[in-house]
């Protein structure tokens, strides 16, 4: 552990060295290619070596990209024995509906096994890890606490330290990693869709919340006690080049169906609550949670229609005319709509429009306040209650103030890269 830290410390002055300007949202809007950025996975110097004549297990989907190729295909050519890929949330090729349940099958491009982590288990077995040494993640993350990504990471960190295998996570640049916000998660609400006690959005990477779960011993405590026993555990994370926590990154590969673009991804961390409510989030249309309503709004409203379509089969309110807002536009008007915090109007707005207040949040049948999707989303049931008794956005936002900076104490501890103003 003390030798991964100083190897951190040694990167974080090769990492941070490209100082950049603040604007108005926060980005540096300069071009990456003429910096001499890499993510972690095109930092191969880092690690190659350290792959060579190893069994390898690879955590990878459709955002696991050296250059325009994919990382696996990458690496096999490069001769590294990769024994089994495994496939979050999407699969492999990304392709799945969210929440769709995905079985185990072969890719047809490289005969390796696939594993699913999102269908009837989360973590790697000791027989699917048989013959591997090196345990390789490389996700593209959003930077938002219920994208399941992260969840996936510390399953897959779990089964590294109950299996003794060295955990190595190449980091990529989160793209909501400019701001920190949202309300901290209660552990009573924990689930797949928030794990651990941070906001809405966290301002890390995926390399340094990896570092931040297991370093503040966030996992279960019975791990520590094994992996200090078989000591053969390690976790070392590969950081991106020449990037900083302002440097605006454009997504290569959309990082899941419903996520196309920029505007998706930054707005996703406000509008994401919809799925916890009656209305639509936008999927099932080109527009996805840059878009939403409900049938039962006022007609003067903008109007679209869910449609079936890939990553989307069934989605919400499919073919029914619906009524509601449209966020959409340029890149630098949605960050001007975002300004670098978790939108609460547009759901204060929407409720307050919604004729039957009694059925705008979907209710599970038990009734349970932790079973609440909603409350799942918002890691409380605090939220739910507060938009109900009519609180402004701005008194809500002051009840995450306490536990928000207590977070921002610990966040600082672990950045590998130059932190936003």
């Amino acid at each position: 552990m003390k030798q991964a830290f100083l190897f951190f410390a040694i990167l974080f002055v090769v990492c941070t060295n490209a100082q950049v300007k603040h604007g108005r949202s926060g980005y540096n809007r300069g071009s990456l290619k003429e910096t001499g950025f890499q993510t972690g996975a095109e930092n191969m110097k880092q690690y190659l070596h350290l792959l060579k004549g190893k069994g390898v297990a690879v955590f990878a989907n459709q955002t696991s990209v050296v250059g325009n190729t994919h990382l696996v295909d990458t690496l096999r050519k490069l001769g590294i024995n990769i024994k089994v890929i495994f496939a979050p949330e999407h699969g492999f090729r990304g392709t799945a509906d969210a929440g769709e349940k995905i079985g185990n099958y072969t890719d047809q491009k490289t005969g390796i096994p696939v594993v699913s982590l999102y269908g009837t288990k989360r973590k790697p077995s000791k027989e699917d890890l048989n013959g591997v040494d090196i345990m390789l993640f490389d996700i593209q993350d959003v930077g938002v606490r219920f994208y399941t990504f992260i969840s996936s990471l510390e399953y897959y960190m779990t089964a590294a330290m109950e299996q003794g295998k060295y955990l190595i996570v190449l980091d990529r640049p989160n793209p909501n990693g400019h701001y920190v916000d949202g309300p901290v998660l209660e552990p009573a609400y924990k689930s797949f869709v928030g794990m651990q006690p941070v906001p809405i959005v966290y301002g890390m990477t995926i390399g340094e919340y990896a570092q931040m779960i297991y370093e503040e011993e966030w996992l279960d405590k019975n791990l520590y006690d094994l992996a200090g026993r078989h000591g053969k555990f390690e976790l070392t994370i590969i950081p991106c080049q020449k990037y900083t926590h302002s440097t605006m990154y454009e997504l290569p590969v959309k990082p899941s169906p419903n996520l196309p673009n920029n505007q998706s991804i930054w707005l996703y961390p406000s509008t994401c609550f919809f799925e916890g409510t009656v209305l639509s989030e936008g999927r099932g249309t080109n527009k996805q949670f840059q878009i939403f309503g409900h049938p039962s709004l006022p007609k003067t409203l903008t109007s679209f229609t869910p449609r079936s379509m890939d990553g989307a089969k069934t989605p919400k309110l499919q073919d029914q005319l619906c009524y509601g807002w449209d966020l959409s536009g340029t890149q630098d008007a949605v960050l001007k709509k975002v300004n670098n915090r978790v939108q609460l109007k547009w759901l204060l707005d929407a409720y307050k429009l919604f004729p039957d207040k009694a059925s705008f949040f979907i209710t599970p049948k038990s009734g349970k306040p932790e079973d609440f999707f909603f409350n799942k989303l918002a890691g409380n049931s605090t939220l739910i209650q507060q938009i109900k008794d009519g609180k402004t956005e701005e008194e809500i936002r002051k009840s995450w103030e306490p536990a928000l900076t207590e977070f921002k104490a610990i966040r600082k501890k672990y950045l590998m890269y130059k932190d936003f103003e």
